[in-house]
Parts: C-alpha cells; sequence; structure tokens
C-alpha cells in the first residue's frame, strides 16, 4: 500500500503495509510498565450478583472493566492540560494526526547524581532537522523498558536549555521512552513541560508529549512519517498507539 506524499513543498513516498508501532501494550499485571508509584493496573471482568463477565466462568462475552492511569501505565500523549491550572483535553487541541518526524538515539550524559539530555547532545544529533516531531530514544535500549518499574528510578530527563533548544526549532510533537521529560522528584517545577509548550507566556496548546513510548533496536535513526492517534478521552493526556511509517523515497 504505497502513498505519494507532499509535504511542505517535498514529496516523500511510503509504505503503509509496513507500520512501526512504538507503543507498549496495557496489560492487567505487574509485567505493564509502572511509574509514579502505582501499582500496575487491573483488568477484570464485571462481576454483578450471579454475572461474572467471562465466558469460561460461564458468561456469553467477556466484559472486563480496566483500571489504569495514562501517566503512569501506558504510552500516553499529553497537552498542556497536564500542568496547567486551567482545563485543556488532549482531545480539544490535537486536531491533526500525521507528521514528519525525526527519530534520534541519545546516550543521556551524567551530571551529579543524574543522567541528563543536554542542548549540546541534541544540536549534535540534529544539525539538519526538519521535521515536525522528534522521537528521542535513550541509550541503552533494551526491551526490559516495555515492563520496566520506573518509581525511585530518577530517570534520564532532558535539561531546560535543551527543551527550550526543541522548542525553538519549531517542533510540536516529542516523544520519549521515559515516563516524563521531566526529573522524578524535582519539587513540581517542571521545567521541560514548561519550556516545551512555552507556558504561560505564550502557550503552545496544539503542542503534545508522548511518553513512555518503545522503540525497538532494529528501527534505525532517520526520518519517518509519524500516525500520532490518541484515544478520545476529554483528559489532559490520553492512551495513544504512535506508529511510524519509513520514508522509501
Amino acid at each position: 500500500m504505497l502513498a505519494n506524499i507532499s509535504h511542505l513543498g517535498n514529496s516523500y513516498k511510503i509504505d503503509f503495509s509496513h507500520p512501526l508501532d512504538i507503543s507498549i501494550s496495557l496489560r492487567g499485571d505487574n509485567k505493564n510498565p509502572m511509574a509514579w508509584y502505582l501499582k500496575h493496573p487491573k483488568i477484570e471482568p464485571v462481576v454483578d450478583g450471579d454475572f461474572i463477565g467471562k465466558v469460561s466462568k460461564g458468561s456469553s462475552v467477556n466484559f472486563n472493566n480496566i483500571w489504569f492511569n495514562p501517566h503512569a501505565h501506558a504510552t500516553h500523549t499529553e497537552c498542556v492540560g497536564h500542568i496547567s491550572s486551567e482545563t485543556h483535553t488532549i482531545q480539544q487541541h490535537l486536531k491533526t494526526f500525521f507528521f514528519k518526524a525525526e527519530l534520534i538515539s541519545i546516550e543521556p550524559q551524567k551530571k551529579g547524581d543524574d543522567f541528563v539530555f543536554t542542548k549540546e547532545q541534541l544540536q549534535k544529533k540534529m544539525k539538519d532537522f526538519n521535521a515536525e516531531a522528534l522521537v528521542l530514544r535513550t541509550l541503552p535500549n533494551y526491551i526490559g523498558k516495555i515492563s520496566k518499574n520506573h518509581s525511585h528510578t530518577n530517570w534520564p530527563y532532558i535539561e531546560e536549555n535543551a527543551m527550550i533548544y526543541i522548542r525553538e526549532l519549531g517542533i510540536k510533537h516529542l516523544l520519549t521512552d521515559q515516563p516524563s521529560v521531566d526529573r522524578e522528584k524535582d519539587e513540581g517545577k517542571l521545567l521541560a513541560h514548561k519550556a516545551f509548550w512555552d507556558y504561560p507566556k505564550n502557550t503552545r496548546f496544539d503542542a503534545t508529549i508522548t511518553e513512555l513510548i518503545y522503540v525497538p533496536n532494529k528501527i534505525e535513526d532517520g526520518d519517518y512519517f509519524l500516525n500520532l492517534q490518541p484515544a478520545s478521552f476529554e483528559n489532559d493526556a490520553a492512551p495513544c498507539k504512535p506508529v511510524l511509517y519509513k520514508i522509501i523515497e
């Protein structure tokens, strides 16, 4: 299923029959990724009197309740409503879903007790950057990310001036395999979030951050098209299934 795309004066060809899924599936056990000190999600059949919503228990259908937190348990896309006192939802503000994207891989730099992504690292990787979306893969990359408990790990984060650089490049959609672009315990400063959305001075309402992705090693750094499709939640964040498509020519 080949498509020819004209984008900002350039022509590209992609194959829709070869999607590259970079989301992490949500599951109802402790093999699900976790963050922010929450326990794992639950996927359980509805129980109402004698009714149990499970075919193996005698029901005609499987009928589950799902309990989860998008920020802690799932690949999710968030809008500025995540940090604003005003209510803003991802459903309200993300109106287009297909973007030119670039995937880069960086090993964060150690600073004191932290590991950080710096402006200088980004500049080296993004000399000829020409895209609306940036997918940032943390090195080393390993399959254990899809089931990691991130709580109390002091994960790698993006420094404020590095995030300002990302914003000034015109990047509207940032995707990371970490639970947050900010330090796990930052006293509520949220410097990277605020820098990305330019909040509250010149808020970029149509910009998004997607966290807890996983990009397998077989997907090489480079240019792609990205389909970013959050579920229709009237919430600051929603579960999302970001999919990359390799540019053929």
